[in-house]
């Protein structure tokens, strides 16, 4: 009997171990890419140290990278939403493993970005006033965790203040405004820098994802979840602005030219929950209704092109109770591994 109980809870201990395993890392670093420099005229003078002839490196982005033992072919680069940095990839907020770790143990390289004027890449070229104003219950509400400080019923999303406290202490301010040239113009550098690869964006970065792909051929693929701007459509098909409670949501024009660009490589979008299917008073959650609709739109369109877009509604098909963080819910590892799926479905793994 005693051999026989050793022997059930080592099976039952197995599956915690390899869960847990080490994990084997072939190389890592950090590096900044793009970004402009300002030169002062004059000769610098090392004793009266004024501003003649000095310099002033920003507006780059901040890379940190992982690249694991016997790695696939294509790395992944995540690249942070609004109001967020590199942290929204590593750790959960709750202190589990985010797509970070999840994908290194799937064998992905991995490529985190700060973006130009961002968290560790916060050396802005220009000036910028940071005003300590609290709004973290608008943006409970904007990432759909629930309303003022509830949560919504069933979120997947855990419910401690401790949780809830890493949540917010993960935001980080802009250091200057947005500039889609500059920040766009980085991310296309990294990709000159590191060849193909695969890019992950979120929320307002998939706007800059679609822009970005336009200008490097060497992303292959874009996984997207939420994007909540810069959908492009060709000039002259652009479609209405889509109302909603938290204001109107345009779509831009670009040339025809570089629209059939985003034809040539998969595209898949994720959506979470708690999406209202018609007009609700709730800004922070009808906004989200208006980009739903837009992605569709935008599907449609590349799509009619000869485009290989996807649009998931995870509620849909029967993954509730996820917030804007899809990637950093409770069931993160259920979303990683449908996310893989999308890769081996198109031969990217």
């Amino acid at each position: 009997m005693k051999y026989l109980f050793l022997a059930l809870t080592f099976v039952f201990v197995l599956p915690t171990f390899a869960q847990k395993r080490p994990l084997l890392i072939q190389e890592q670093g950090n590096f900044a890419v793009g970004g402009t420099v300002i030169t002062n005229p004059g000769t610098y003078d090392p004793i009266k140290r004024g501003p003649e002839g000095q310099t002033y490196h920003g507006d780059h982005a901040y890379i940190s990278y992982q690249i694991p033992v016997k790695a696939r072919k294509l790395p992944l680069v995540f690249w942070h939403g609004i109001g967020q940095f590199s942290r929204t990839w590593t750790s959960t907020p709750d202190g589990r493993e985010g797509f970070n770790n999840l994908f290194l143990r799937k064998r992905y390289s991995v490529y985190l970005i700060d973006q130009p004027r961002r968290g560790n890449a916060g050396r802005s070229t220009v000036s910028a006033t940071i005003n300590p104003t609290p709004d973290e219950q608008m943006w409970w509400g904007t990432f759909r965790v629930g309303v003022g400080n509830s949560y919504y019923p069933g979120v997947q999303f855990a419910q401690d203040e401790e949780t809830r406290n890493q949540y917010f202490r993960q935001m980080t301010p802009n250091i200057g405004g947005f500039d889609t040239e500059v920040i766009t113009n980085a991310t296309s550098q990294l990709f000159d820098k590191i060849g193909d690869g695969i890019l992950v964006t979120h929320s307002h970065s998939g706007g800059f994802g679609w822009a970005t792909a336009i200008k490097n051929p060497h992303i292959k693929a874009i996984a997207s979840y939420e994007p909540g701007s810069g959908f492009v459509f060709p000039v002259g098909e652009v479609p209405e602005p889509i109302p909603s409670s938290s204001g109107a949501l345009t779509a831009m024009g670009v040339s025809k030219e570089d629209f059939l660009k985003l034809t040539k490589i998969p595209i898949i979008i994720y959506y979470g929950d708690f999406i209202p299917e018609k007009y609700d008073e709730n800004p922070g959650a009808d906004g989200w209704r208006a980009r739903l609709e837009m992605a569709r739109k935008w599907r449609d369109k590349v799509n009619a092109y000869g485009g290989d877009v996807t649009v998931i509604h995870l509620p849909e098909i029967g993954i509730k109770g996820n917030t804007h963080f899809p990637f950093s819910d409770l069931n993160n590892v259920q979303i990683a591994d449908l996310l893989e799926t999308f890769f081996k479905n198109k031969g990217l793994n």
